[in-house]
């Protein structure tokens, strides 16, 4: 269905509104983990389209440019990658 939805656009405008698996790559985390994170306020709330959630790319990108840096919470910012 996603990329039938998807499909539907020219090639140089992606969608505005993400489903939940696709907000969770989006911001390059799983789904459970998006899930605590819309939770937990570090990501938005969804939009909803009748029974239908969706996520503004918008303001998944301003959620995301709110989150800190590594620097900024004093970490190794390569800690967390496998060597």
């Amino acid at each position: 269905m996603t990329e039938r939805r998807h499909a539907a656009l020219p090639p140089n405008l992606p969608p505005r509104g993400l489903a939940r698996t696709e907000a969770a790559a989006y911001v390059g985390v799983s789904a459970s983990k998006f899930d605590d994170m819309v939770q937990d306020g570090r990501m938005p709330p969804a939009k909803v389209i009748d029974s239908r959630r969706v996520w503004d790319v918008r303001a998944l990108d301003k959620a995301f440019d709110a989150l800190p840096d590594a620097a900024e919470k004093n970490e190794d910012p390569w800690s967390g990658f496998a060597a």
